[in-house]
């Protein structure tokens, strides 16, 4: 399993905020901005926290695991290797969406006079710094499922898979 490239998620977040930019500046100019909604931020910022609880947890159990304790719950391979997934799947996604909400954030800013669009550009901000949470929740389920033996040989860049 490949790691989640820093580069790759700017890219993806550059180029939908580039491309959602644009579009609210078509659109703006056709008819009304289509609204970001309040709960964007708020799923945004609920996933990063199942993202930080999972890792946090893993983190505890492999460290039972590693140190041998008795009692200690294990983590199965798999069970990890599937956390990995969700978190590098959910990493993709939220430099998009928050890519998105990022541009059109950005088209609202020359608008912040009228109530509406100033709120739209709040809700906006709040899902793009929810983005980079999910983002950096994911990062850090990673490093957390890294195999240890990888670290030993000098590789160090494959999640437990």
């Amino acid at each position: 399993m490949k790691q989640l490239r820093l580069k790759v998620l700017a890219g993806l977040f550059v180029v939908a905020g580039i491309l959602s930019w644009g579009a609210a500046r078509l659109w703006d100019a056709v008819g009304t901005l289509p609204s970001v909604p309040l709960a964007a931020p708020i799923v945004l910022a609920a996933i990063a926290v199942v993202l930080t609880a999972t890792a946090l947890s893993l983190r505890s159990r492999l460290k039972a695991q590693r140190e041998r304790r008795p009692g200690a719950k294990g983590v199965e391979p798999l069970m990890a290797a599937r956390a990995v997934v969700f978190g590098q799947a959910s990493a993709l996604v939220a430099a998009l969406v928050a890519g998105m909400y990022g541009g059109v954030g950005v088209f609202l800013l020359g608008s912040l006079d009228v109530p509406s669009r100033r709120d739209q550009a709040i809700y906006a901000g709040f899902s793009v710094l929810a983005g980079i949470g999910v983002i950096a929740a994911a990062l850090f389920l990673e490093r957390v499922c890294k195999l240890p033996e990888d670290e030993e040989n000098g590789r160090g860049t494959a999640p437990v898979a």
